[in-house]
Protein backbone atom coordinates (compact mmCIF):
# COMPACT_ATOMS: atom_id res chain seq x y z
CA UNK A 1 0.00 0.00 0.00
CA UNK A 2 1.28 3.36 -0.53
CA UNK A 3 1.69 6.07 2.00
CA UNK A 4 1.49 9.72 1.01
CA UNK A 5 3.54 12.19 2.92
CA UNK A 6 1.94 15.46 3.45
CA UNK A 7 4.40 16.61 6.05
CA UNK A 8 5.99 19.18 3.55
CA UNK A 9 2.70 20.35 2.74
CA UNK A 10 1.91 21.45 6.17
CA UNK A 11 4.97 23.76 6.58
CA UNK A 12 3.59 25.61 3.14
CA UNK A 13 0.39 25.83 3.65
CA UNK A 14 -2.07 27.63 5.92
CA UNK A 15 -5.67 26.79 7.01
CA UNK A 16 -5.27 23.16 4.88
CA UNK A 17 -4.59 21.08 8.55
CA UNK A 18 -8.35 19.64 8.79
CA UNK A 19 -7.89 18.45 4.87
CA UNK A 20 -4.57 16.94 5.05
CA UNK A 21 -5.63 14.98 8.55
CA UNK A 22 -8.65 13.81 6.96
CA UNK A 23 -6.64 12.91 3.55
CA UNK A 24 -3.91 10.93 5.86
CA UNK A 25 -7.19 8.92 7.61
CA UNK A 26 -8.22 8.39 4.08
CA UNK A 27 -5.08 6.38 3.67
CA UNK A 28 -5.17 4.43 7.05
CA UNK A 29 -7.62 1.83 7.24
CA UNK A 30 -9.96 1.63 10.77
CA UNK A 31 -7.35 -1.73 11.55
CA UNK A 32 -10.25 -3.90 9.96
CA UNK A 33 -12.68 -3.26 12.66
CA UNK A 34 -16.24 -4.49 11.73
CA UNK A 35 -17.47 -4.91 15.59
CA UNK A 36 -20.30 -4.04 16.27
CA UNK A 37 -21.96 -3.80 12.79
CA UNK A 38 -23.94 -0.50 12.21
CA UNK A 39 -26.38 1.11 9.73
CA UNK A 40 -26.20 4.54 8.53
CA UNK A 41 -29.51 5.91 7.20
CA UNK A 42 -31.25 8.91 6.05
CA UNK A 43 -34.49 9.55 8.16
CA UNK A 44 -35.64 12.92 6.60
CA UNK A 45 -33.90 15.72 4.08
CA UNK A 46 -31.46 16.87 6.70
CA UNK A 47 -32.16 14.13 9.31
CA UNK A 48 -30.03 10.93 9.39
CA UNK A 49 -29.99 7.77 12.18
CA UNK A 50 -26.70 5.00 13.23
CA UNK A 51 -28.04 2.34 14.27
CA UNK A 52 -25.53 -0.29 16.40
CA UNK A 53 -25.91 -3.53 16.99
CA UNK A 54 -25.28 -3.74 20.37
CA UNK A 55 -26.89 -6.60 21.77
CA UNK A 56 -25.88 -7.46 26.12
CA UNK A 57 -24.93 -4.21 26.68
CA UNK A 58 -26.47 -2.05 28.96
CA UNK A 59 -27.66 1.92 28.80
CA UNK A 60 -24.56 2.63 31.44
CA UNK A 61 -22.46 0.17 29.65
CA UNK A 62 -22.06 2.58 26.16
CA UNK A 63 -20.54 6.06 25.97
CA UNK A 64 -21.67 8.56 23.41
CA UNK A 65 -19.48 11.70 22.69
CA UNK A 66 -19.64 13.92 20.20
CA UNK A 67 -16.66 16.08 19.88
CA UNK A 68 -15.45 18.89 16.60
CA UNK A 69 -17.19 16.92 14.06
CA UNK A 70 -16.21 13.39 15.52
CA UNK A 71 -19.00 10.78 17.21
CA UNK A 72 -17.25 8.20 19.38
CA UNK A 73 -19.29 5.57 20.70
CA UNK A 74 -17.59 3.58 23.14
CA UNK A 75 -19.20 0.16 25.28
CA UNK A 76 -17.29 -1.61 27.91
CA UNK A 77 -18.84 -4.59 29.40
CA UNK A 78 -18.98 -5.00 33.32
CA UNK A 79 -17.71 -8.75 33.96
CA UNK A 80 -20.76 -10.95 34.61
CA UNK A 81 -20.12 -14.07 36.90
CA UNK A 82 -21.55 -17.17 35.51
CA UNK A 83 -22.48 -18.31 38.53
CA UNK A 84 -20.76 -21.30 40.29
CA UNK A 85 -20.52 -24.47 38.39
CA UNK A 86 -21.29 -23.31 34.74
CA UNK A 87 -18.76 -22.67 32.24
CA UNK A 88 -19.29 -21.45 29.14
CA UNK A 89 -18.83 -24.20 25.79
CA UNK A 90 -19.65 -21.37 23.10
CA UNK A 91 -18.99 -18.06 23.18
CA UNK A 92 -20.99 -16.56 19.99
CA UNK A 93 -22.41 -13.64 21.91
CA UNK A 94 -19.53 -10.82 21.68
CA UNK A 95 -19.21 -9.11 25.12
CA UNK A 96 -15.69 -7.27 24.04
CA UNK A 97 -15.28 -3.62 24.69
CA UNK A 98 -15.58 -1.48 21.40
CA UNK A 99 -14.95 1.79 20.13
CA UNK A 100 -16.61 3.27 16.95
CA UNK A 101 -15.88 7.10 15.49
CA UNK A 102 -17.34 8.19 12.88
CA UNK A 103 -16.87 11.45 11.43
CA UNK A 104 -18.98 14.09 11.12
CA UNK A 105 -20.32 16.74 8.04
CA UNK A 106 -20.16 20.41 9.35
CA UNK A 107 -23.58 21.68 11.06
CA UNK A 108 -24.66 18.28 12.11
CA UNK A 109 -25.38 17.82 15.21
CA UNK A 110 -26.75 14.93 17.50
CA UNK A 111 -30.21 14.55 18.74
CA UNK A 112 -30.54 11.87 20.80
CA UNK A 113 -29.82 8.45 21.26
CA UNK A 114 -32.34 5.27 22.13
CA UNK A 115 -31.58 1.87 22.87
CA UNK A 116 -34.17 -0.60 21.83
CA UNK A 117 -34.25 -4.36 21.00
CA UNK A 118 -30.40 -4.75 21.17
CA UNK A 119 -30.02 -1.38 19.00
CA UNK A 120 -28.26 1.56 19.35
CA UNK A 121 -30.32 4.31 17.52
CA UNK A 122 -28.52 7.65 17.68
CA UNK A 123 -30.33 10.12 15.42
CA UNK A 124 -28.46 13.00 13.84
CA UNK A 125 -29.19 16.62 12.39
CA UNK A 126 -27.96 18.77 9.83
CA UNK A 127 -28.46 22.46 11.18
CA UNK A 128 -26.80 24.79 8.93
CA UNK A 129 -27.09 28.20 9.51
CA UNK A 130 -29.33 30.73 7.66
CA UNK A 131 -26.14 32.86 6.58
CA UNK A 132 -24.43 29.45 4.94
CA UNK A 133 -27.41 28.37 3.24
CA UNK A 134 -27.74 29.79 -0.58
CA UNK A 135 -29.75 32.54 -1.01
CA UNK A 136 -31.52 33.74 -4.34
CA UNK A 137 -30.54 37.23 -5.49
CA UNK A 138 -33.49 39.13 -7.60
CA UNK A 139 -32.22 40.71 -10.58
CA UNK A 140 -33.85 44.20 -11.10
CA UNK A 141 -34.36 45.85 -14.48
CA UNK A 142 -32.64 49.28 -14.84
CA UNK A 143 -34.69 52.34 -15.34
CA UNK A 144 -34.82 53.30 -18.85
CA UNK A 145 -33.02 56.61 -19.47
CA UNK A 146 -34.27 59.07 -21.57
CA UNK A 147 -31.71 59.53 -24.64
CA UNK A 148 -30.36 63.20 -23.82
CA UNK A 149 -30.20 65.58 -26.83
CA UNK A 150 -27.74 67.85 -27.24
CA UNK A 151 -28.63 70.60 -29.10
CA UNK A 152 -26.46 73.09 -30.52
CA UNK A 153 -26.58 76.76 -30.04
CA UNK A 154 -26.11 78.77 -33.03
CA UNK A 155 -25.05 82.10 -33.19
CA UNK A 156 -26.06 85.46 -34.97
Amino acid sequence: MRHVDFSPLYRSTVGFDRLFTMLDSLAQPDNGQTYPPYNIERTGEDAYRISMAVAGFAEDEIAIEAHRNVLSVKGERKDEGNGEGSEVLYRGIASRSFERRFQLADHVEVNGAFLKNGLLHIDLKRNVPEEMKPRKIAIATAPAKAAKQIEATTTK
